[in-house]
């Protein structure tokens, strides 16, 4: 009896948070095929994508970015699939999307299962959409990373905020991390709250998305160190290699994938 009611405590807490926001953004993946071009757009190459990753972005090829649903259920998911062949002068591939609509403040969750694999590296992320405090695109107007995990220490969960003043080129990021260590097995929500003065993460289940608080950073200073008060857009990838994904080596026949449940996002009525 004690358990039934917990449950339904946290099902009241849970909605009465929900209660104050409006969903504007929600892709469920509910079939099989590409991705919806509608609501997604792809960054594509093999440059490194300035941390020395090894990886070829592709365009909604299905390799490496499909929609799937669950055996035997009408719900499906997101695959971001990293794979190990030659392409384009590069010995892996994935895909990197990008949503095509942004916001301001408000509430972003995500639930997803992350893949297993030395030398991977998936991430759910934010980026601006414009360069409105300096031409230096980065770090100069913010990256805001709600999941970031590397695939030779696959159950610790990061969350980090990149500004101006703030950044690991500086080595000085704010960032913190978490143990979950049914996350590779496990689908978990990962949200973000942003409001005008405060950004916090969040990693938890179903019954509870906020579970577990990852980080928080408070608004102070100028631009440098808060540029988060423009539009920002939604980042799904998985990487391989690069400064960080890489640092412990990347295993030569690592393939993995990330699954993506679902994407919603949130305002405030």
């Amino acid at each position: 009896m004690k358990v039934y009611l917990s449950l339904i405590c946290i099902w009241c807490v849970v909605t009465i948070c929900q209660a104050g926001f409006v969903r504007v953004f929600e892709d469920n993946f509910d079939y099989d095929g590409g991705v919806d071009l509608n609501k997604w757009d792809f960054d594509v190459g093999g440059h490194g994508w300035g941390n020395n990753e090894e990886q070829y972005y592709t365009h909604n090829r299905r390799e490496n970015a499909r929609c799937e649903r669950f055996p035997g259920s009408g719900n499906g998911r997101l695959i971001i699939e990293a794979r190990r062949e030659n392409f384009e002068g590069r010995r892996f591939t994935s895909a990197r999307l990008k949503s095509k609509a942004d916001w301001t403040y408000g509430r972003l969750q995500i639930r997803a299962k992350l893949p297993v694999g030395r030398g991977l590296w998936p991430a759910l992320w934010l980026l601006p959409r414009r360069s409105v405090y300096s031409a230096q695109y980065w770090p100069d107007n913010g990256e805001i990373d709600l999941m970031e995990q590397v695939g030779y220490d696959p159950h610790r969960i990061h969350s980090t905020v990149h500004t101006k003043a703030n950044n690991h080129m500086l080595g000085n990021h704010p960032s913190h991390s978490v143990i979950v260590g049914d996350a590779t097995s496990n689908f978990k929500i990962y949200t973000l709250d942003w409001n005008v003065d405060k950004i916090e993460m969040f990693v938890g289940d179903e019954g509870n998305p906020f579970q577990t608080r990852i980080f928080i950073w408070n608004k102070h200073g100028d631009w440098t160190t808060w540029p988060f008060d423009q539009p920002f857009f939604v980042l799904l990838n998985v990487a391989v290699g690069g400064f960080w994904g890489g640092s412990q080596g990347v295993d030569e026949n690592v393939s993995g994938r990330m699954e993506v449940d679902w994407v919603y996002y949130y305002q405030w009525r």
